[in-house]
Order: structure tokens, then sequence, then C-alpha cells
């Protein structure tokens, strides 16, 4: 049986280079993530390689324990200390008699595709995704295309942090070379574009800037590559195309360049940020809308699937009720998405965020930040003589927030949460209005969305990944009720000492 990691050990210590340290709060509801450290920061350590280990020998044992062949492809992001990571998981999972196929550097959606290519059962992609340098973590799966969710992580979670794995024999470690290659070849098979289209590939020195830029090439776009270097300090700005720097520097290069559209992606390339031919951020769940509208005629009746952080028009917007599209409002995660998009067989699921799951006959069910790059482009090839942006403004008018997030402990999180549902659904009980108007809805699957006669609506969840909770508003009406459902959210915020600033406000 394996020794406890520890949830709390010094650096620079004999028992940090001697013992597994593990803090139990880096398991999350889908994803395992934790701050690795960085030399002179003031931050502990909330993990090191020893406990690395201890994870890979947990998924090993967890595969055994779940009847999952031991085969299981291992990728890793572009930062200093990913390769490392990966090199000590690999040594827990060989511990636990797995054979590990190594993809070497990879986009998370490529290690999805390992699966496929290799005909592997299991995937574990060390990556910090789009937070900033430090950070790290694994996205895990054993049943293509899915990735764990919260019932997969709680008895990892129990297996490493109480000692459980057992050490078996038969594990082997293969350097795999070529999955990279398939990998985009898979993409663009059989995608020409019609219409020249002129396209920014912003990718924030990260993953990404290894493989977009090529992906759309290939199709026959015309690639303004951005900040497509590989630097793992970051020196630009955060791969994120939710961050408003990364936004302002696609809206520049637009400018420009007198581009068509600017496509942003995260560390990981699994996700997409747009900004028009006018340098205008379309929030991703409006993009979502738009591949809607353009698929569903195409896929008449087709069904799709949509976070709750996302837009209203996914029910309400004429030309997806035209086409018989449907939309399932789910909980906000990429795991969680992409499970609902397989179970409803969805054609495509859409996450705010700027996750996009699509299905056959259009993707294999993961989240691809490069797929859904070809997937716009398309759209506007089949839109010749309109722009991005005469798609955006062909939407229905709403006033929609950013994403923002005020501070709030792993540990309170989630109590926090389940007060403030408590507390919206008493209110929609006796009858009280929000914003003068009466309360129509109360979604519960994934924190609380509220939502009033208007339309207007608003979102209080925890954060699934850091230690924030989630706030979005949404008007169909105007500003002004979108501004009064935010400071409605934010007076009973305020009432939790528990809770710390925002990020960001409008």
């Amino acid at each position: 049986m394996t020794r406890k990691p520890q949830p709390d050990i010094p650096a620079n210590t004999i028992a940090f280079e001697t013992q597994a340290l593990v803090k139990p709060t880096g398991f999350r509801e889908y994803d395992a993530r934790w701050w690795f450290g960085l030399p002179g920061h003031e931050k502990p350590s909330e993990l090191n390689l020893y406990g690395v280990q201890a994870l890979g020998e947990g998924l090993g044992t967890l595969m055994h324990e779940r009847g999952v062949r031991p085969q299981i492809a291992v990728g890793h992001d572009f930062r200093h200390y990913s390769l490392g990571i990966k090199q000590a998981l690999i040594v827990g999972l060989m511990n636990a008699g797995i054979e590990v196929l190594d993809i070497g550097l990879a986009l998370s959606p490529m290690a999805y595709f390992a699966q496929f290519h290799l005909d592997c059962p299991g995937v574990a992609m060390v990556t910090a995704s789009h937070n900033s340098n430090g950070w790290t973590g694994v996205k895990m799966g054993i049943e293509p295309p899915l990735t764990f969710g919260p019932d997969e992580m709680s008895r990892l979670k129990e297996i490493v942090l109480q000692g459980q794995s057992k050490p078996r024999a038969g594990g082997s470690y293969r350097y795999v070379d070529g999955v990279k290659d398939a990998y985009i070849d898979d993409i663009v098979k059989g995608i020409k574009l019609e219409n020249k289209i002129k396209v920014v590939a912003a990718c924030g020195n990260g993953t990404a800037g290894a493989f977009a830029p090529e992906v759309l090439r290939r199709i026959g776009a015309d690639v303004i590559a951005v900040e497509c270097d590989l630097d793992y300090t970051f020196p630009n700005y955060n791969p994120n195309p939710e961050d408003m720097k990364m936004l302002h520097a696609m809206a520049d290069a637009v400018k420009e360049h007198g581009a068509d559209v600017a496509l942003g992606f995260d560390g990981d390339g699994d996700r997409c940020g747009v900004v028009d031919n006018e340098g205008e951020e379309i929030f991703a769940d409006k993009v979502g809308v738009m591949l809607a509208r353009d698929l569903s005629a195409i896929y008449p009746n087709a069904q799709f699937v949509a976070d709750v952080k996302s837009t209203g028009l996914f029910h309400t917007d004429p030309v997806l009720i035209k086409n018989g599209a449907k939309t399932d409002y789910y909980k906000t995660g990429h795991s969680y998405i992409k499970r609902r998009s397989k179970d409803l067989n969805a054609l495509v699921g859409f996450e705010k965020s700027g996750h996009y799951f699509f299905n056959a006959p259009i993707g294999r069910g993961y989240d691809c930040g490069p797929t859904s790059g070809v997937a716009i482009l398309q759209m506007l090839d089949r839109n010749p003589g309109k722009t991005m942006a005469d798609l955006r403004r062909a939407l229905p008018t709403t006033y929609g927030s950013p994403t923002m997030s005020p501070y709030c402990a792993d540990e309170e999180k989630y109590g926090v949460i389940a007060r403030i549902v408590a507390d919206y659904e008493k209110d929609a009980k006796a009858g009280k209005d929000i914003i003068g108007q009466n309360i129509t809805d109360i979604n519960t699957v994934n924190g609380v969305r509220v939502t009033v006669e208007d339309g207007t609506w608003g979102l209080v969840r925890a954060s699934s990944n850091t230690p924030n909770l989630v706030v979005v508003v949404e008007s169909p009406t105007s500003e002004a009720n979108k501004t009064a459902m935010f400071r409605d959210i934010e007076r009973r915020l305020a009432e939790y000492d528990d809770i710390g600033e925002f990020d960001q406000k409008i």
C-alpha cells in the first residue's frame, strides 16, 4: 500500500524532497489543478513531484478498479515544468501497471484524439490550461471522448489521499511519434475554403501556436500569426481568450491587417475566442448561436447543449426556432457539457468559456479549439458577401456581461453557493420581485440562474477550477435591466464575509 501524501509541506526542506505533497483542494469537480510553485514566489506549493507520482499511481489504480484496459496516452503543454511533471506522472502510472504511450508536447484535444488514433482507453494531459505560470494540472479520461466527472474525481481523490494505490507489475513506456500530424490531418480532412478569408490566429505564446496556424492554413485561410512563437514566460499576455489583454491584441491585429476575423486560442488549445472584422469581441455563447444558426440550416431539427452561463438566445432566437433546433441548458464545465452532448446525441455542445464540442459528423465529441476555428471559417465561407460583424448584427440584441469572478476560497465556495441558492428559492417561493419584476424561473442545475418576466437573468455559481464564484447577467431588453440584475446579485454577495473582491465588474 502506498504511503499517504501530506496536505502541507514547506518548500526548501528535506521533507519536501522525500515525501509526497498533494493538497486536497486540487481535486476539483472534473479537473485536477494545483499551484505547483515558482522560485521566489510567496505562495506555498500545493503539489510536488512525489505528489504527482502518487497521482499517477492513483489514476492507474482507478483504471484497474474500473476494469479499463491498462493503457493510457499522456501529453504535456508548453511550460518550463510540464515535462518534468509528466515524467513523474508516468512513473506513477507505470508503478500501477499501466502501459504508457507518451505523445510528447500536445494540446488537450490532441491528447483526446490520441485515444482514438492509438485505440487507447485512457488519457492524461498535463496542463494548467489558461492559468498563469506556476499552476499545473491533469485532464483525465478513461472513456473516449469523455473526461472525468465528479464520480471519478471523488474516487481518485480518495485513492490518492488515503494511500490506497496498489503497485502492479506490467507497467511500460513507449514514446509515440506522429500523433501531431495525424491530429491535424484529422481536423482538416476534406475541408477547403471556397472564398478568400484572412484570419488572425492569436495564441499568446502558448502551446496552440505550434498547431492552430497550420490547421487554418491547411484549409486555405490567409493566416496572420500573432504571438504564436512558443514562449513559456508568456511575455505579452496570458493565453486566455476571455482575458481582455488578449482580446485587445486580437482587435488591434484585425484592424492593422484588415482581417476578416481573429481567432484566439487558450494555453492548451481546447478553447477558441472570436473578434470580428470591426474589432468587436463576440462572446463565445453568441458565436455559439451563430454556429447553431449555420449548422441547423444544414442539419434540421438539430439538438444542441449550452451551459447555464450562456445567452438565452438558444431558446428564443427566431432562426433557431424556424430551423427546429432544440437546446438543453446544462452544468458549466467541459466534462459536464461533453457528457451531456454525448448522452443527448447533440450535434454541438457550447460553453460560454469557448469550449465547443462537435459530435459526428463534424467532430469526435471532445473540445478542440482548432476544430472550432475551422467551423467558424466554414460559417463565413458559407455566407459570401457577409462579414463576421454582419453575422453578429443579425442576432437579436441582448445586453450581456463578461464572466465576473469574486474571490471565494475553495474550502468555502460550495457552502456559500448553497446558501445563495436557498436565498433565491426562498424569495421565489415568497413571490418577491427582483429588479421590479416577478421571478419566472429558477434553474439550480449549477448554482442558481434566476430569470424574471422580461427574460433578464442572472447566474451565480462556484468556479470548478479556481477559488472564485462566477457571476454572469444578461437582459434581452435593456442595458439598464442587465445592470440592475447585477446590482441585485452584488448586494446579495456583499452579505457574505467569505466573498472577496471581483476580478472585474460592469
